[in-house]
Order: C-alpha cells, then structure tokens, then sequence
C-alpha cells in the first residue's frame, strides 16, 4: 500500500521561509515525478510545483518561480519543498503527489496517483 505523508506546516510570518516534507511508503520516489500542490480556503486546488527525478526537470508555478526549491533524500525516502520569502497568499493546504505525469499533465492533478493528506501552512503578514 502506497503512502504519502506530509509535515512541517505551521504558521509563519511573511518573508520566513518553509520547508515541508513528503515521506512515502510503498514507493520509491525515483521512478516517479513528485509534484506539490495548494488548496487555499474557498478556491480550488493549484499546482505549485513539480519534479521528475529521473530526467531532472523541474516545474512551477508563476506564484513560486523564483522563490522554491525541490529536493529530496533517497536514503529517508522523503521530498521537500522549500519556499523561501513566504507571502500570505502563500497560506494553504499543502498536499505532495507522485505520479507518472507526462509534460501536458505535470501540472495537473490527473497526472498524479498517489496523493498525501495536506498540511496546513498559514502566513501572517
């Protein structure tokens, strides 16, 4: 049974910086591309961030561009996503993914199989 469990939300204040961790079971992160998206209260969910690790590519959003970092750790089996100079419209719920995107769906939920639960990131200004 596939697993993704995310942490490291909190609240924070503008121009902090976050860090959330991705932890899977049941799979490997290699294989697949590990995307991140954000749901904020009322709206619906939109993609943040992706990364396919076996071609090295990495997407995003214009919201982030500039400001994010995708990383992760084979040996704990855990990606991050770091967004650095938070804003308040930064605060959402963050949820990981892994998937077998092809470029027209990476940024979509569609292209993803395996979702997390979400973490809650909320940024004062």
């Amino acid at each position: 049974q596939v697993q993704l469990g995310e942490s490291g939300g909190g609240l924070l204040q503008a121009g902090d910086s976050l860090k959330l961790s991705c932890l899977a079971s049941g799979i490997t992160f290699g294989p697949y591309a590990t995307g991140w998206f954000r749901q904020a209260p009322g709206k619906e969910r939109e993609f943040v961030a992706a990364r396919r690790w076996s071609q090295g590519t990495t997407y995003s959003a214009d919201s982030v561009k500039g400001r994010f970092s995708i990383s992760r750790d084979t040996a704990i089996n855990t990606v991050y996503l770091q967004i650095d100079n938070l804003k308040p419209e930064d605060t959402a719920v963050y949820y990981c993914a892994a998937g077998r995107p092809i470029v027209s769906t990476i940024r979509t939920e569609r292209g993803y199989t395996f979702w997390g639960q979400g973490t809650q990131v909320t940024v004062s200004s």
